[in-house]
């Protein structure tokens, strides 16, 4: 069995570069539009929001389903799909599940929507 060394990357240090700067490739281009798809929903990006603010960094689903008019049911499709795109983690403690932001896949889309230096005159 062979043991594969992966670079650790410093806090500051982006994960990749930004499209301005080199375009993506196909898989990055892939995991990168599944983070974008789960949080082009409305109810799931108030979710994301709600988790990252949380005291603590983490909420517990109790907390999460009484700010929203949709069924518990819904709450934890939403929750999955978050899950399932790398953008929360999840740990189940007694009855209730509780998340957190994945900070590794938020810094990676700010990275990538990293904005250039304005060259251009009234840019």
């Amino acid at each position: 069995m062979s043991k594969q060394v992966l670079p650790v990357l410093q806090p500051d240090q982006a994960c990749c570069a930004p499209m301005t700067r080199e375009p993506l490739g196909e898989a990055d281009a892939t995991d990168v539009a599944r983070m974008f798809k789960a949080l082009s929903d409305p109810v799931r990006l108030r979710l994301l929001s709600l988790i990252a603010s949380h005291e603590g960094g983490e909420a517990c689903v109790c907390d999460l389903i009484g700010p929203f008019d949709v069924s518990q049911p819904t709450i934890s499709h939403h929750l999955k799909v978050l899950r399932e795109a790398g953008l929360v983690g999840s740990e189940r403690r007694g009855t209730w599940v509780y998340y957190w932001v994945q900070p590794v896949a938020l810094n990676r889309l700010s990275a990538l929507l990293q904005a250039p230096v304005a060259t251009r005159v009234g840019a």
